[in-house]
C-alpha cells in the first residue's frame, strides 16, 4: 500500500475509467502497485492478531461474531476501552460529525486523533524520516503530525507517531481526501487518507 501509485509517469492523476475524470482514494484505494519499490518499503506498518481482535472488539463485534471470522475463540475486555483508530493500519478514513452543527448547532471544529507506528525495515541504517502532507483538495482540515521527524538506528525497529485532524463543519455526504508521506529520501512511505463529513 505504502509504495503504490497514484499517477501516471507522465504526472497526470490517474483516471476514473467509468467517469473520465481523475480517481480518488475511493476508486484505487492507495493507488496502483509498485512490485519493485515494495520489495523495498523502506518502513511497514506492522499488525498482529491481537490487533485485529482489538479492531474487532471497537467495531463491537460479539464473541461469536469474532469466532466465525476469526476461528478463535476471544472475549473483548469490558476493562479496556477499544478504538477503531487504533488499528496501526497504513491508510486513514477520517470520520467529522456534523450532527453538532444541525439547526443552528454549533460549528466548532471537530478534531480526531490517530496513533501509528512504523518499523524500519530499510536496508540503509541509520535513516532519518521526514513527514509531509499532501492536501490539496482538503483546505478545510488541518492536519498536525507529531513528531515530524523520525530516526531509525537499527533495522526492525519501531517509532510511533501521531496525527491529528481538525477540521470545520461541512454538509453531511461531503467527501475529500490528503495523503501522509514520511520520506528518507530514497523511500517515500505513503499513506492515503479520507475525509468524510456524516
Amino acid at each position: 500500500m505504502t509504495t503504490s501509485y497514484t499517477s501516471y509517469k507522465n504526472g497526470q492523476s490517474i483516471k476514473d475509467v467509468a467517469t473520465g475524470l481523475p480517481a480518488t482514494p475511493f476508486d484505487y484505494g492507495a493507488g496502483h502497485v509498485d512490485p519493485v519499490a515494495a520489495l523495498d518499503p523502506g518502513l511497514v506498518y506492522d499488525a498482529t492478531v491481537d490487533d485485529y481482535l482489538s479492531f474487532f472488539c471497537a467495531l463491537n463485534y460479539t464473541s461469536s461474531q469474532i469466532k466465525l471470522a476469526t476461528r478463535r475463540v476471544y472475549t473483548c475486555s469490558k476493562r479496556k476501552t477499544y478504538r477503531v483508530e487504533d488499528l496501526n493500519y497504513p491508510s486513514f478514513a477520517v470520520p467529522f460529525d456534523t450532527s453538532s452543527g444541525i439547526g443552528g448547532g454549533s460549528n466548532a471544529p471537530t478534531t480526531v486523533q490517530y496513533k501509528r507506528t512504523l518499523t524500519n525495515v530499510g536496508s540503509g541504517t541509520p535513516a532519518t524520516y521526514k513527514v509531509s502532507v499532501l492536501s490539496s483538495q482538503s483546505p478545510s482540515v488541518k492536519i498536525v503530525v507529531e513528531p515530524e521527524i523520525l530516526s531509525f538506528k537499527e533495522v526492525n525497529e519501531k517509532k510511533g507517531y501521531t496525527v491529528t485532524f481538525t477540521a470545520s463543519s461541512k454538509p453531511s455526504g461531503t467527501n475529500s481526501f490528503a495523503f501522509l508521506q514520511w520520506s528518507d529520501g530514497k523511500h517515500n512511505v505513503t499513506s492515503p487518507i479520507a475525509f468524510s463529513w456524516t
